[in-house]
């Protein structure tokens, strides 16, 4: 019998101490994330230090005691627990004689394995190219590697310069494919924002889930599927970071009959890399849009504080700004310590899995999103019979009969749907007809 093995990359995790509050808790994270592009680590290294060596980041002492780990473990990388700059990246792949990946290609590794969509594949290659562009090196490219020979007094320089001339070639050919890519992608994100306009105009309420990657938010999502039946429409889930980069929209219904939008966004991560956050305004404008944010916590890790907080700087820099809050302390089943579910205010603890849970967010939701919404009489003319449709297919119907003028109905509506049907509105009593 022919057994088939998948064995795994083996890295060192090498990380600066320069007595960073959160140092401990974001090495442990590229841990994770080594996992989650599929690597092992085999190897754990710091350094302190009050400033990183300009030229290979580590000190010379140390890129020495690194190799050695590596060469022990047969991990041909190294995973640094940082921003590299090109130079850096170079000297300590020179130095070490293996790989070097800093933080920001490891996590556009994992986005890049994830990305299923054309919208999340676009904002991926974006972030991609724009890291490698000042990567580019006149030693990668053929031309660099040849030298002047003897009884050619120019050559030398004349094969720097045709080295020179590969480079920028290089640099346009990549800021070419950049300005293709956000060309598709704004076309993209121009027919989600006509979708985004005609929910607006069907006057739903959005909910967006945000919080930190593997915090449960897509669980959460199809636990208020699964409770309004609609199992058939539930999302991708699995345990680890980053399990999917798209956003997903459902219409839900309550049993009151009030609709609502949510959505599920991707997650956020400790310093997530600067080119990640420009490119994935796109896909978080879900979130920008909201009526309402649920930050989905993962309540069972020990470190959920600094996860709070990186959700928060996330969203700032996003510039979702000023839009109500839903905390959710998910996980609650993770610790033993913990009742739920509970509900203090706007933060709730509760375990996505569990049906009484959702059922208290579905409730608070409830509550919250509709706080404005008031019982309201309107006498429809027979000719608009597609508002009627509307507004039983849409809104919580108390009473509807006919009169002589058209349909008079009572329903329950909001500032935009009262907004809508203004010229419809009873303030008197409306007469049944006989």
């Amino acid at each position: 019998m022919n057994e088939t093995t998948t064995q795994t990359i083996s890295t060192i995790i090498v990380g600066l101490d320069m007595q960073q509050p959160d140092f401990t808790y974001t090495m442990t994270e590229l841990g994770e994330l080594v996992a989650a592009a599929g690597m092992t680590v085999v190897g754990q290294m710091t350094q302190r230090s009050d400033r990183p060596d300009p030229a290979t980041y580590f000190g010379k002492g140390k890129v020495e005691e690194i190799a050695e780990r590596a060469r022990a473990t047969d991990a041909p990388i190294v995973v640094v627990n940082s921003d590299l700059s090109p130079s850096q990246t170079r000297n300590l792949e020179k130095a070490m004689k293996l790989s070097v990946m800093d933080r920001t290609e490891l996590i556009l590794r994992i986005f890049a394995s994830r990305a299923r969509s054309r919208e999340a594949k676009l904002q991926v290659g974006i972030a991609k190219e724009e890291y490698a562009l000042p990567r580019i090196h006149p030693s990668s490219n053929p031309l660099d590697q040849q030298g002047g020979g003897r009884g050619n007094s120019g050559g030398a320089t004349a094969n720097r310069g045709a080295g020179e001339t590969q480079l920028e070639l290089d640099k346009r050919v990549i800021k070419k494919r950049i300005t293709h890519m956000r060309h598709e992608l704004k076309e993209i994100m121009r027919a989600q924002d006509t979708r985004r306009d005609r929910r607006i105009h069907q006057a739903l309420p959005s909910v967006a889930l945000v919080g930190y990657t593997n915090a449960g938010k897509s669980t959460t999502m199809n636990g208020m599927l699964r409770q309004f039946g609609l199992a058939d429409k539930q999302v991708f889930v699995k345990n680890q970071l980053f399990a999917t980069l798209d956003t997903s929209v459902r219409k839900i219904q309550l049993p009151t009959n009030r609709h609502f939008l949510l959505s599920d966004t991707v997650g956020f991560v400790s310093h997530l890399p600067h080119h990640l956050v420009e490119s994935f305004k796109a896909t978080l404008k879900e979130a920008a849009d909201a009526d309402l944010l649920i930050q989905v916590v993962d309540f069972a890790d020990p470190h959920y504080k600094e996860m709070m907080e990186t959700t928060e700087q996330t969203l700032d820099a996003i510039g979702v700004k000023n839009i109500p809050m839903l905390t959710v302390y998910n996980k609650a089943d993770l610790r033993p310590d913990t009742h739920y579910p509970d509900r203090e205010g706007n933060t709730l603890t509760l375990s996505a899995t569990d049906p009484k849970s959702i059922q208290m967010l579905a409730d608070t939701l409830d509550e919250l999103l509709f706080k404005d919404y008031q019982d309201t009489t309107l006498l429809v003319p027979f000719t608009k019979g597609d508002i009627v449709n509307y507004l039983r297919d849409n809104t919580e119907v108390k009473n509807e009969h006919y009169t002589d003028e058209g349909t008079a109905i009572t329903t329950i509506l909001g500032p935009i749907d009262r907004s809508k049907f203004a010229a419809y509105i009873q303030t008197n009593p409306v007469t049944t007809k006989s």
